[in-house]
Order: C-alpha cells, then sequence, then structure tokens
C-alpha cells in the first residue's frame, strides 16, 4: 500500500530537511516547501543525493502548492514565520493532518520558557488554520544535528500532543519512521509544556557544552 504523501513547510532548514531524508528513507514521498519553487528544487536534489537507492521521491514546490499536494503537512519554520506560512499553506491544509514542530523561542533569553497568548504555538496555528485542520505538535525536544545521518540511532523519544484520535495515531506512525520512540503526551494544550522543554534543553547544551541534549521518558515497555 503507498504511503501517505508529507509536505514538508520548511523542509530547506536544518530540522525539516533532516526529517525529509528519514522519511523519504522510510518510504514516504515528500514534497519540499519553500517561499521559492527553485530553491525547493534545489535542496531536494541535495537530500536524494544523500540516500541509498530504493527511496521514495523527494520533490520541491512552493509552500502553497506543497500543501494543497500532500496528504499530510508538516510545518518546520521558526516561531516568527508561522503566522505568514499558516497563512500560505491554510487553503491547501484544509482537512488534514498538520503536524508542527514549531517552538515560540523569545530572544535574546531563547533558554527561558515563553508562552504565546494561545498558551502553545500549536494552539495558536490550530486557531489560525481553523477547526476543519487536525493539529499534533511533535519533534519540538529534537536537536537536527543528526538527522541526516541515517547511522545515527536515536537515544531520546518524541513527545507528541493533539486532540484527534486518529491524527495522532498517524503521528505516531510518522515519528515511528523517523527512528524515534513515540510517546503521546495528551491534548494539544499540554503542547506548552513540551514547547516549554525545548527552551531548558537549549539551557542545559549551554551549560553543559553540548548541541543534542533530549529527553527520554522511562518506564514504558519499549519492543526494541
Amino acid at each position: 500500500m503507498q504511503k501517505p504523501a508529507i509536505a514538508v513547510i520548511g523542509g530547506t532548514g536544518a530540522e525539516g530537511s533532516g526529517l525529509v531524508v528519514r522519511w523519504a528513507h522510510a518510504g514516504y514521498p515528500v514534497i519540499i516547501g519553500s517561499r521559492s519553487a527553485e530553491k525547493a528544487d534545489t535542496v531536494a536534489a541535495e537530500l536524494r543525493a544523500l540516500l541509498p537507492a530504493g527511496h521514495a521521491p523527494i520533490s520541491g514546490a512552493t509552500n502553497a502548492e506543497a500543501a494543497a499536494t500532500g496528504d499530510i503537512v508538516v510545518l518546520s519554520v521558526p516561531y516568527e514565520s508561522q503566522a505568514g506560512m499558516a497563512e500560505q499553506i491554510a487553503a491547501g491544509a484544509q482537512g488534514k493532518m498538520v503536524m508542527t514542530v514549531v517552538v515560540p523561542l523569545k530572544p535574546p533569553k531563547v533558554s527561558i520558557a515563553w508562552r504565546p497568548e494561545a498558551g502553545s504555538a500549536a494552539q495558536e496555528l490550530q486557531a489560525q488554520l481553523g477547526e476543519s485542520v487536525q493539529i499534533v505538535a511533535a519533534f519540538q525536544n529534537i536537536a537536527a544535528g543528526h538527522l541526516r545521518d541515517l547511522d545515527w540511532q536515536p537515544d531520546c523519544d518524541v513527545l507528541y500532543t493533539g486532540d484527534g484520535k486518529e491524527a495522532k495515531a498517524a503521528a505516531a506512525e510518522l515519528i515511528r519512521a523517523a527512528g524515534f520512540f513515540a510517546v503521546d503526551a495528551g491534548p494539544l494544550a499540554n503542547s506548552a509544556v513540551v514547547e516549554g522543554f525545548t527552551a531548558l534543553l537549549i539551557g542545559i547544551n549551554a551549560r553543559n557544552k553540548v548541541k543534542n541534549s533530549g529527553i527520554r521518558i522511562t518506564g514504558i515497555p519499549r519492543n526494541e
């Protein structure tokens, strides 16, 4: 059975491109969205070159085109770009699951947790895209550095939040396809907590002079 196509809005960035590589390797067709279709095409070619033969197709498009084409939409952009990106993908995202990787950080103190007025960036995105879109938040606490390296074995978990049962099941499948252990962290309101962990991890990285600290949930049986 053919796997759903994933539109990665912000797929030219560090985390977005890493997820593109992992999902294409796992057999998911991926459309990279960018403001510039030409840039998206260039990055798509670069990422295809990183993968062994037999991977699913990776193509490039504008953000609006990618959102309209994909069966699932993933938003991986800086928080300050979220509102503008939401406008670009709103029409194409209707009736679909949108996974957001966005984290609200407030410079210059990005190691201090900060919440937008809606409670979280994910809740804000829900309001921006409307009720017919099923928002799931995931991958907020994952460092981008090793994602493109398919030989790297993650030693951290991905916490995901959302209000729709089917959307969360689809998100968990994508998390596992990317090589991570998926942990259901509850309703979308809990995304405020998960997003806040990112600021904590930034501070932990700085104080310990590392780049890839992460979160692992203990006590859950794993079939590894």
